[in-house]
């Protein structure tokens, strides 16, 4: 059954009128038809069951069923990915499988080695466009509830209310602890945060501030993954080893 985003307040009532973006793509990409049964969710974890019943030129009429069982709050752990700004458009690849993933909470950050600057005055647009594609990856994926979102000018205005019990930093110094010999001292955490560096990785500095805020800096050992590629790979460990997968 088909999977729409709505705000929570659309899923009170008998029935909801849908337009803008939801309806174009329902309407107009889809060509859904009358009588058709759909899911909505409004990504705090709410989801209820909804029939087709009206078709207008910039609008849609549903009848809202009863409450469809919800999937509850994601596993624990909740893990928060700090990733630091990559060039391009690789950040939408990383927000689109860091949702499929699980994360809780995305936070891209302007990195000292980061290519791609976001200049003040930028972000709201950048953010409401990020927030869009967490929204749409958590309806492709079958997740009821969507990440958090939110963008820093700095590592340090990232990490500095952050309060996670375990706290790890990706980084690619000789002589770091693996991160398989982290994992084994640590028991079942509630929430984890990770930071990842951009293509030029974290610089000293922003690992010393990390380290000030009681992140402990891992190795991955051998391998050297792309940016876009490590937050994928730890998200999945830890998921694993913690979470839903498997």
């Amino acid at each position: 059954m088909r999977r729409f985003f709505v705000p929570a307040e659309y899923l009170t009532g008998s029935e909801v009128i849908i337009g803008g973006e939801t309806f174009h793509h329902m309407a107009k990409v889809l060509r859904l038809k009358k009588n058709t049964e759909v899911l909505l969710f409004d990504g705090e974890g709410n989801v209820r069951g909804a029939v087709l019943r009206d078709i207008h030129a910039d609008s849609l009429v549903l009848d809202l069923l009863k409450h469809a069982p919800s999937a509850g709050p994601s596993p624990a752990p909740a893990i928060t990915l700090y990733q630091g700004l990559p060039k391009g458009d690789k950040i939408d690849h990383i927000l689109q499988k860091a949702t499929e993933i699980g994360a809780a909470a995305i936070i891209p950050f302007q990195a000292e080695r980061s290519v791609r600057r976001i200049d003040q005055g930028r972000e709201s647009g950048i953010l409401a466009r990020w927030q869009r594609i967490v929204r749409e990856s958590s309806r492709q994926c079958g997740r009821n509830d969507v990440p958090e979102v939110a963008f820093s000018l700095g590592l340090g205005e990232a990490i500095k209310a952050d309060r996670s019990s375990v706290k790890l930093l990706l980084w690619e110094e000789q002589g770091l602890a693996g991160l398989k010999d982290v994992l084994d001292t640590v028991t079942l955490p509630t929430t984890i945060s990770i930071i990842i560096g951009p293509e030029g990785g974290i610089a000293p500095k922003e690992a010393a501030i990390a380290r000030e805020h009681g992140f402990v800096p891992v190795s991955m050992g051998k391998r050297i993954v792309r940016t876009e590629t490590a937050g994928i790979v730890i998200l999945s460990i830890l998921q694993f080893v913690w979470g839903d997968i498997g």
